[in-house]
């Protein structure tokens, strides 16, 4: 069933994306979520990285030339950075945190990236609206099969 959820979750995304206008992180991040729904730190680690991400980038972007590819891939860079950081030396320093991980290397990057180009409030709303749809649409899809 998870990967089934995956590609529904991409076609759901893709006719938000269509219906609105508006990214929920990026085309396969709503997927990635709702694979993980049953681990909420990992999905709060994955979004606490990705606005960190976010706001080194806004200090970074007050002092280097950051806009397209450039932009892209100092995100990415910093979202992996963040969740190599979040998920393997946070839990050295504090052992309760061991649940406390991040979803993939890039997922943070991807959320980062649509927050610079949406704003936050935008694309976090829109991520927990697709999230939350395409986890109802994997409950009933388990109910119906």
């Amino acid at each position: 069933m998870p990967y089934e959820l995956f590609f529904i979750g991409l076609l759901v995304t893709l006719l938000f994306i269509t219906v609105t206008g508006y990214y929920p992180g990026g085309i396969i991040v709503p997927g990635y979520l709702v694979l993980f729904a049953e681990q909420p730190l990992r999905i709060l680690g994955t979004l606490a990285a990705a606005l960190i991400a976010w706001l080194i980038y806004l200090l970074c972007a007050r002092y280097l030339i950051l806009y397209g590819k450039r932009r892209f891939v100092l995100l990415i860079l910093l979202g992996a950075v963040l969740s190599f950081s979040i998920s393997y030396l946070l839990p050295q320093l504090f052992p309760d945190a061991i649940e406390f991980k991040v979803i993939g290397w890039v997922i943070p990057g991807l959320i980062a990236n649509q927050t610079e180009r949406q704003g936050p409030g935008i694309t976090l709303s829109a991520l927990v609206i697709v999230t939350t749809l395409l986890f109802f649409i994997g409950k009933l899809w388990i109910f119906i099969t």
